[in-house]
């Protein structure tokens, strides 16, 4: 692991450390789930199918994973779960949550573009806005691939690629329904208000990213939530997002 940290990393960092009191809440309410959901909409498993249909025994690692709790669902799934992230805050609420919880498994400190396991140790790898979206997806997918053994499968979620060109200046506005941006040339992206560094790729370049990462795209979903599903993102619309979609989830597998 490199000892400096690059400067999107240590800002993000910064950043959930200090917004991790606000997700106390909400890992609390994820580790008390029956069942998994989803997203800013919390869209069911039911829709999405994200996790392993038979998660006995796999060996899985969940890239950026705040407070734990998609690792939480797969070790109640019979998975090995590994969770690492950039904020030792988060990291601080999901040890919390194993003691309430009586779980136990791995969480590291660290920048999921660098993973301190060696090559082919895990079955699956997973991120929910974590790696997927605050790292550097050149650098966190060819690492997701080495830390997969042949036929070892991805999943990821994250906010969808129209939204994001659809997205203003300031995150805390509305949707806008109109292109606000480029396309070509999408990559980092900083919002107004914010001092962190998100990261999305328009579907081609990401597709080729994939591939030569030596992934083989199984499914992508664009996500419409049920009607009804409510937020507490005040950017969100459930209008919009019913007819466009807000987040996207890919599923690869290693080949």
């Amino acid at each position: 692991m490199s000892e400096e940290l690059p400067e999107h990393v240590a800002r993000n960092r910064e950043y959930w450390d200090d917004k991790a009191e606000s997700y106390v809440a909400n890992a609390r309410e994820n580790w008390a789930a029956e069942a998994a959901s989803w997203g800013i909409w919390g869209v069911p498993e039911s829709q999405l199918r994200m996790l392993p249909g038979d998660a006995t025994g796999l060996d899985a690692i969940e890239l950026g994973c705040g407070t734990a709790y998609v690792s939480c669902w797969l070790a109640r799934r019979g998975a090995k779960p590994v969770g690492i992230d950039n904020s030792e805050a988060q990291l601080a609420t999901a040890r919390e949550m194993q003691a309430e919880h009586g779980l136990e498994f791995e969480l590291i400190h660290g920048n999921a573009e660098e993973v301190p396991y060696p090559d082919a140790s895990f079955d699956f790898a997973i991120s929910e806005y974590g790696a997927s979206i605050w790292c550097d997806p050149h650098l966190w997918i060819p690492e997701a691939a080495r830390l997969l053994r042949s036929g070892g499968r991805l999943v990821f979620l994250v906010n969808s690629a129209l939204m994001m060109l659809c997205a203003p200046d300031d995150e805390t506005s509305p949707l806008s329904r109109e292109l606000l941006r480029p396309q070509f040339g999408m990559k980092r992206f900083e919002f107004e208000g914010d001092d962190a560094v998100e990261y999305h790729l328009a579907h081609g370049e990401l597709i080729a990213l994939l591939r030569d990462s030596g992934f083989e795209i199984e499914e992508l979903i664009e996500v419409q939530p049920p009607e009804g599903s409510t937020t507490t993102y005040e950017w969100a619309d459930l209008d919009w997002a019913r007819k466009w979609p807000t987040e996207e989830v890919w599923k690869v597998r290693k080949a």
